[in-house]
């Protein structure tokens, strides 16, 4: 940081980082790291802003290709954001994720960077189906809150907020953020790095919408077109070996200007 500015924002993660649920691969994508990227802007409008997250990565796979990276571009505020794909595995173990997750936060906050992550809300109670991932992300959140406190990474306490969970702040997968979610993450991220300008607000209820609310209520018979339309592609990629994010590369590796997008955009 210059001058109590920052100049080099670095993002790692997965699918949610990368943005996946606000935008498409044709329009580009947006998400919660590049409107962080544009709240930094606001107050240090010389930041530049590089994005590494790929999508479907596991947090030891968002180690060992993205920490690296980050590191060589010398970041003075960072995002690390991983996990979630490693709970929705068999084998989930929470000290191995967790500890993926706080060798990121040692080592970029050993090279000075100020670092920011969150908890993940209960998707349960947006996809009743998936109900027995509870206790999973239960047990991750409470590492990463240890994890943070250890290496004085900024939290933004995710979930404990009923808003959280509004559907509203969901892609239809259940699993990415929409345009709205992603803004509250932004917003979360912004608050707990203390930006002139945030505040609480992105703990508060969504506004009333009357359509919207009623359009969310889970039937059984949705509840069965979402496992036949998202989970069940899901799991038969999990039961192949193959990955979201098999092919693909990080979208923004290197610093750029924020609202510049990247060569080949």
């Amino acid at each position: 940081m210059s001058n109590g500015q920052y100049v080099r924002y670095v993002a790692l993660g997965d699918s949610q980082t990368e943005g996946v649920g606000d935008g498409d691969d044709i329009t580009g994508l947006r998400g919660f790291a590049d409107r962080l990227a544009e709240r930094i802007a606001a107050v240090s409008p010389d930041v530049r802003y590089a994005n590494l997250a790929v999508r479907g990565r596991l947090a030891g796979q968002v180690r060992a290709e993205q920490l690296g990276p980050a590191l060589a571009l010398r970041p003075d505020v960072a995002t690390v954001v991983a996990g979630v794909n490693d709970l929705l595995r068999p084998r989930f173990d929470p000290d191995e994720t967790a500890a993926h997750v706080e060798a990121m936060f040692a080592a970029l906050t050993g090279a000075g960077a100020r670092v920011a992550t969150v908890t993940f809300p209960d998707i349960t109670r947006i996809a009743p189906i998936a109900r027995p991932i509870a206790p999973r992300i239960a047990a991750l959140n409470d590492r990463i809150r240890l994890a943070a406190a250890r290496h004085g990474v900024a939290l933004a306490e995710t979930s404990p907020h009923a808003a959280a969970t509004d559907p509203r702040l969901w892609a239809a997968d259940r699993l990415h953020a929409s345009p709205l979610g992603h803004d509250r993450i932004s917003a979360a991220l912004a608050h707990a790095l203390d930006l002139p300008g945030s505040d609480d607000s992105w703990t508060r209820e969504v506004e009333p919408d009357t359509a919207a609310t009623a359009g969310a209520v889970r039937t059984a018979a949705a509840e069965l077109r979402w496992a036949a339309g998202f989970l069940g592609p899901w799991l038969l990629r999990r039961l192949r070996g193959r990955s979201s994010g098999d092919g693909r590369a990080a979208r923004r590796p290197e610093l750029l200007p924020v609202g510049m997008p990247p060569a080949g955009l």
